[in-house]
């Protein structure tokens, strides 16, 4: 089983269903819905992954292609974030912040040409959320991480089931 197969068989197992929902928008799509759900389930990774494979093989424009890119990235940073918390002396999930705040920076630069709102999903108060934990851990001199799981950020569709 490859890959695209595991996550599509995850997806499916989360309820989200499979392939692009009938009403033809991103915000009903179950991979898209998937990323939101394994984002405030603090399984990052997962959204990363579940994500990716919406960028990678749907047909999408060159907007949404940067759109996607944006939040894998910034599901990427949450990686680090929660690995280094999880180890913090471990001689490589310990040294995991700067390179979570690369990811912060790249995300924000790939979603900074959207609104304040993109399928469904309030990108303003996204991107903020993203500004603020960079700048925490810059400001720290990369030494405090500011992500612990009672205080995640979650993150939800609007008007939709999608996330809790």
């Amino acid at each position: 089983m490859n890959k695209g197969e595991r996550i599509s068989r995850f997806v499916q197992a989360m309820g989200t269903g499979e392939g692009r929902a009938e009403s033809g928008l991103m915000a009903d799509h179950p991979y898209y819905r998937a990323y939101f759900r394994c984002w405030n389930e603090q399984h990052y990774y997962e959204a990363h992954d579940v994500l990716e494979q919406v960028w990678l093989k749907d047909t999408i424009t060159p907007d949404d292609a940067q759109y996607f890119k944006g939040l894998i990235q910034a599901a990427g940073a949450f990686v680090h974030l929660q690995k280094q918390f999880e180890h913090p002396t471990h001689p490589k999930h310990g040294r995991r912040l700067a390179p979570a705040v690369r990811l912060f920076r790249l995300a924000e630069k790939n979603l900074a040409p959207f609104g304040p709102e993109r399928h469904a999903f309030e990108l303003e108060k996204f991107r903020e959320m993203l500004s603020r934990y960079a700048q925490a851990i810059v400001e720290s001199e990369h030494r405090t991480n500011p992500w612990t799981p009672e205080t995640a950020p979650r993150v939800s569709l609007l008007n939709s089931n999608a996330s809790a």
